[in-house]
């Protein structure tokens, strides 16, 4: 295939989201639109959805009332992204996301396992290039949490942004939530 060149369909979200409502993809598959581009999500371990149903208990003690958990749901991003993050953490009652997909969680994580290098490259400078303050990657290859914040520009990083802060903590470390820095979370309350 040298020499042949190949040319990409970019999407916007509201492109993508006449897709999901027209029944272009069947129930069950695994899509993101991610800056303009459709990916298909990392297949689902057991490890990786004990990860899933674990963060989303211990954030929604952290959080309490007045948050919703929402586990591999939407997130209206920016125009051209769409992902759908094992977990965000968005204000209000899940109710106020019922014509609209949420825009700003104040927490989105992603637990990763083959989706690793992704997770930490794309996924970073996405969430950070629409200035999530906090993006947590519940790494199961090395049994860590490594949380993000801070984003900012940088240039190298693939949509221009990423996070300067990145701390990464192994089972016994404990972090909170900025948006709720009165939680404690044990590392390994994420691991399966």
């Amino acid at each position: 295939m040298r020499g042949e060149s190949f040319q990409l369909r970019q999407w916007t979200r509201v492109e993508y989201e006449r897709l999901v409502e027209n029944g272009v993809f069947a129930a069950g598959d695994r899509v993101e639109l991610i800056d303009g581009l459709l990916v298909v999500a990392e297949p689902q371990s057991s490890a990786h959805y004990t990860a899933i149903k674990l963060v989303e208990r211990a954030l929604a003690r952290a959080f309490g009332e007045g948050w919703t958990i929402r586990s591999q749901g939407p997130i209206a991003l920016d125009d051209a992204s769409e992902p759908e993050p094992d977990v965000a953490v968005v204000r209000g009652d899940v109710r106020a996301h019922a014509h609209a997909h949420p825009a700003d969680p104040v927490l989105v994580v992603e637990v990763a396992v083959t989706s690793l290098a992704f997770d930490r490259e794309h996924k970073s400078s996405l969430y950070a290039r629409a200035g999530r303050p906090e993006y947590w990657v519940v790494n199961l290859v090395d049994r860590t949490l490594e949380v993000r914040r801070d984003p900012a520009p940088r240039a190298e990083a693939p949509y221009g942004w990423d996070y300067s802060l990145v701390d990464v903590l192994g089972p016994d470390g404990t972090t909170a939530p900025l948006a709720a820095p009165g939680a404690s979370i044990v590392v390994a309350e994420l691991l399966p």
